[in-house]
């Protein structure tokens, strides 16, 4: 694996996902997650381990989809846990992320929610 930017504050994967994912760097974007990493996509189905991460965001960045920041809501940490989130632009419903601090003080994705829809928004 290439020599990334490390996120060293749990806020700053979302900022790091972003630019990778506009730059269609797949491997860049797998590299913000755990070995063993969840990520709950495509909708309805679980994707597991990094290069299996790599390997959905090399079809999903083919079709070279431009992603912008969204403001993060508060970050909820504990004990080298944290749970990260975002509201999205159209606000049906939410992201969110549970990231654990690596040995070296940086922070990696383990769970990943990329849409949760409001169940009054499922239509």
């Amino acid at each position: 694996m290439s020599e990334y930017e490390k996120a060293m504050r749990p806020e700053d994967l979302t900022r790091l996902f972003v630019e990778r994912s506009n730059a269609g760097d797949a491997a860049g974007v797998a590299a913000l997650y755990e070995e063993h990493a969840v990520v709950a996509y495509p909708p309805g189905q679980l994707t597991v381990g990094r290069e299996a991460i790599r390997v959905l965001w090399e079809r999903v960045l083919t079709n070279r989809p431009r992603f912008t920041p969204e403001p993060p809501l508060p970050t909820l940490a504990a004990d080298g846990i944290a749970l990260t989130a975002t509201p999205p632009k159209d606000g049906a419903g939410a992201r969110a992320q549970v990231v654990r601090q690596q040995p070296d003080g940086s922070w990696l994705r383990l769970l990943d929610q990329p849409e949760f829809l409001r169940p009054d928004s499922a239509a």
